[in-house]
């Protein structure tokens, strides 16, 4: 190991942080500094390696460099490891684990790279000291980094070990923790200083006013760890860790609450806030912060008039089910900035740049920053003395919600005089707003059909919080009471996922019918809107008649045929939840007598019923592949065969009503003529009016045996 007394360094960090470590590096008097991608090289002392690690609030690792060298295949990187005389870096009885990153045209896989590397220390142990130290991947005392780029690998000593973040003040966090590193750089761009108090209304685990407390009291923020890798280095200067040590925890007793600033730290969550305060607590900086369970569109100014500076990391939203609570708080968040907090600077830390748009403010400074592998944004916002609170969330697509009002009062009046209370009140009116909306009594269901890979994620994310928005403004829907879901091409075994396990379960009414509906569960709600009519004229041709429904789904069209007189109907679906399903809207209809529910693979049922009916519904999947079926089902490729196997339990003079939503299917009315069918296209009546603008939704044939 070299005696000189200057040594080359890599600090590494965040991407978008490097600036920050820059700057803090020359602070620290350390003259000879390099920024580069997630990192910044400086050549220096021991003891300012020591002082990053114990000081350094932004930086990831600490890393010591022990040799570099040309690596072109395996054996390169073996032999170049070989040569770094190991026994002078680490005692033999000390455990070490390696990371590696990076790779080559030889090398692609980090673990064999780490093998390889791992090999190579351990040779040299038992060459020089015929024995070998062990490795320990979990809490290992001495850490190798190894890093590959191209055709050079830089071989490091991790002077921290666990990386830096880990300050020793935070037991446990919340769902979406915030590393300590990363709320340290966000307080530092958001502006504040050490002087102005600060609140954060949604503070989580507390870590972005723990950070600041540190600063504000200029607290070493490594002191707390449970010690350093470097320890365990040979060359640890032992006698100056411990005065540098020393003279830390002088300065941190020193400056104990020794600060007038204030720290505000609030939550809904009464858990997270004690999570909170115990934090603050082992930070030593628990006195300067006050800790309260509030919700943040509740908040009021703890100053008493007096400004300061708002820094917050607000819930992202990131599934599709919480996207119109997340459009929801940001919206009130907005108001309640702009109602009670005039004169503040505002600061909040997000994944989403479009739904920081729905604050409702203009941005004055924009960081781009990473947590973990998310790209982020911090937005600075400046509070005007004069800034007005909107009770309504504000509105970007003023020709959406046109459209809407349009629709909603034709479509209205239209449901009331049909006997319905849901509805499809837009599909795609606009193309820019590629969605569609029914309304179920008083729910809304918004369905976004994926964009084409061609437009850009940002653009749709930014409509779609448009749409949201505007919906709810426009139809005075409260947040519970929608529920956005993203429409895509289905097949096979995909198509009936369950989304998540709310439940959010509505009675909806359909001429005379009732139906149980999930809102929020599937992708489907257990109602198909578009066959209303198909489902009247199901009930109109019902009396007296045996009926039989296959591929059932929910059962609404045998609802719909017992209503109307059937004597007997029989539903069959290969899903227990849909025919569990269908009986509850049995029961919700109070229907009793012969009515039959078969949980079984339709093809299959078919081929054994002896049964005869003379009534039959099938609206088939276009595409079914279910494990419980032998091979797969295409509605285009096997229609003509299910129609034959249907035939056989059709009495003479029945009817059987075909339909099926692929586009582009076509009937082989040859082959159907052949079966003894005569045809009826009912396409065009099968439509409803909610429906005129989809008119290729599905088709339907009216099907009567004649021979």
């Amino acid at each position: 190991m070299s005696t000189t007394t200057s040594y080359d360094y890599f600090v590494t960090c965040a991407q978008g942080l490097e600036p920050l470590v820059e700057e803090e590096l020359k602070s620290f008097g350390i003259e000879q500094v390099k920024a580069v991608r997630s990192g910044v090289n400086f050549s220096g002392s021991k003891q300012q390696g020591y002082q990053v690690c114990l000081w350094s609030r932004y930086a990831s690792r600490v890393l010591l460099r022990l040799s570099e060298f040309k690596v072109h295949d395996v054996m390169d990187l073996y032999l170049g490891c070989s040569y770094v005389a190991w026994e002078d870096v680490f005692d033999i009885k000390k455990t070490f684990a390696i990371d590696f990153s990076g790779k080559n045209e030889e090398i692609r896989n980090t673990q064999f790279g780490a093998l390889k590397v791992k090999d190579a220390i351990v040779d040299r142990f038992r060459k020089k000291l015929d024995d070998r130290p062990n490795v320990e991947k979990g809490n290992s005392q001495v850490r190798i980094n190894v890093r590959l780029f191209k055709d050079k690998a830089h071989v490091y000593l991790d002077l921290a070990g666990s990386p830096l973040h880990h300050r020793g003040y935070k037991t446990e966090t919340g769902a979406a923790p915030l590393k300590e590193n990363l709320a340290a750089a966000i307080v530092r761009r958001s502006g504040w200083q050490t002087d102005t108090h600060m609140l954060d209304p949604m503070c989580g685990s507390g870590t972005l006013v723990i950070e600041a407390a540190l600063m504000a009291t200029n607290r070493a923020p490594g002191l707390l760890r449970d010690g350093y890798a470097f320890e365990h280095w040979k060359d640890h200067d032992v006698e100056l860790w411990t005065s540098m040590l020393a003279q830390a925890q002088v300065q941190n007793k020193r400056n104990e609450n020794k600060s007038d600033t204030r720290f505000y730290a609030n939550d809904k969550s009464r858990r997270l806030i004690e999570i909170a305060r115990s934090n603050a607590q082992r930070a030593g900086v628990a006195d300067l912060i006050t800790f309260s369970v509030k919700d943040a569109t509740e908040l009021g100014n703890p100053l008493d008039g007096q400004t300061g500076h708002i820094i917050s990391n607000p819930p992202y939203g990131e599934r599709m089910g919480e996207m119109t609570g997340a459009i929801e708080l940001y919206s009130n968040l907005g108001n309640r900035f702009k109602k009670s907090f005039p004169g503040w600077q505002v600061s909040l830390f997000s994944t989403d740049t479009e739904l920081l748009s729905c604050i409702g403010l203009r941005a004055s400074k924009t960081y781009k920053l990473f947590n973990g592998p998310l790209e982020c944004v911090l937005k600075n916002y400046s509070i005007s003395e004069r800034s007005m609170a909107s009770d309504k969330p504000a509105i970007y697509a003023t020709d959406f919600a046109n459209r809407l009002k349009k629709n909603l009062q034709q479509r209205r009046k239209w449901a009331k005089r049909e006997g319905v209370d849901c509805f499809r009140l837009y599909d795609a009116d606009l193309p820019e707003y590629n969605v569609a909306i029914d309304l179920y009594v008083d729910h809304l269901v918004v369905q976004e059909y994926a964009p084409p890979k061609n437009i850009d994620p940002a653009k749709a994310r930014r409509r779609i919080l448009d749409v949201v928005a505007t919906a709810r403004h426009v139809l005075e829907i409260p947040e519970d009471k929608l529920f956005l879901k993203v429409r895509e091409v289905q097949k096979g075994k995909s198509q009936y996922q369950t989304l998540n396990k709310k439940q959010s379960l509505l009675s909806a009414s359909e001429y005379n019918a009732l139906f149980e509906v999930n809102l929020s569960d599937y992708l489907d709600t257990g109602l198909f809107l578009d066959h209303r009519p198909t489902r009247k004229k199901l009930g109109e041709l019902a009396q007296g008649k045996h009926f039989l429904n296959l591929f059932c789904y929910t059962a609404s069209a045998s609802v719909h045929a017992a209503l109307g007189g059937a004597a007997s109907t029989t539903s069959v679906d290969m899903s227990n939840t849909y025919i569990d399903w269908a009986k509850r809207n049995f029961q919700l209809n109070k229907i009793k007598g012969a009515h039959h529910f078969e949980q079984a693979d339709c093809l299959k049922w078919l081929d054994h019923c002896q049964h005869q009916y003379d009534l039959i519904f099938i609206d088939p999947p276009t595409f079914s592949n279910s494990k419980r079926m032998q091979g797969t089902f295409d509605v285009q490729r096997d229609h003509v065969e299910l129609l034959q196997n249907a035939r056989k339990n059709l009495t003479t003079g029945g009817v059987l009503v075909f339909s099926n939503n692929k586009r582009g299917f076509k009937l082989d009315h040859d082959a159907v003529n052949e079966l003894g069918f005569e045809i009826q296209d009912f396409s065009k009546q099968s439509i409803p009016e909610d429906f005129k603008r989809n008119d290729k939704i599905h088709q339907c044939w009216i099907l009567t045996l004649c021979r």
